[in-house]
């Protein structure tokens, strides 16, 4: 099929040849693995390598999918940021299973993640916001996300009426925005081999609650 540029779709391909994956060349623990996998990304000279997939179902199970920014990670799960009046958000409170997805090209890698989420404390999302830079924390008092708007001109006076506003005062709050945690339930760390037998290497939490780890077809 032609993408209308002349270029053949169905010719498109690439062979995968950077690197290999294998069941004793990996971590125990999935959160180390991922920990090795983003700092050899961030490493790497990609650009904003925390952007992550994430996707959402609403309560009648209708998905949805976005690219987010991961702000911090660990153990206890991934966290990122929006305003939980926006659709992601909505989604999420209503129905909290989420998967993410994480891909870096130049590395010929891909991660997926399924697992639950939860919603923050009101206390480490102030923190969070607080640390950000005083214009994104205008822009999102001013952004209702996800709803609709006149034109750029009416988003753009309500930043600059908001900012003149606040000039020389704290930046409140908003009660209507803050984070959420990922808590994964089951990793699969992808990495591109030649002919197509890519490695697949998958963690899931077995009946004793520990991690086991799984190669899976390609």
């Amino acid at each position: 099929m032609s993408t209308g540029t002349g270029k053949d779709l169905s010719s498109m391909r690439k062979n995968y040849y950077l690197s290999h994956l294998a069941e004793d060349n990996v971590s125990k623990d999935p959160f180390e693995q991922f920990r090795l996998w983003f700092e050899y990304a961030q490493n790497s000279n990609i650009i904003e390598p925390n952007s992550m997939i994430l996707a959402t179902a609403d309560k009648k199970g209708i998905p949805n999918a976005r690219v987010v920014l991961l702000k911090s990670f660990g153990p206890e799960g991934f966290l990122f940021y929006t305003n939980y009046e926006s659709t992601k958000g909505k989604e999420l409170l209503e129905n909290p299973h989420a998967a993410i997805v994480f891909y870096w090209p130049n590395l010929e890698r891909q991660l997926r993640m399924t697992g639950s989420v939860q919603k923050i404390s009101k206390e480490e999302s102030e923190r969070y916001f607080q640390s950000r830079p005083r214009d994104s924390q205008i822009g999102t008092i001013v952004s209702e996300q996800s709803r609709p708007v006149e034109n750029r001109q009416a988003l753009e006076e309500s930043f600059y009426q908001l900012k003149e506003e606040l000039e020389g005062k704290e930046v409140p709050y908003p009660e209507n925005w803050g984070g959420f945690r990922f808590i994964p339930d089951s990793f699969e760390f992808w990495q591109g081999r030649p002919n197509r037998l890519h490695d697949r290497i998958q963690y899931k939490i077995d009946s004793g609650n520990e991690w086991k780890i799984l190669r899976l077809a390609p």
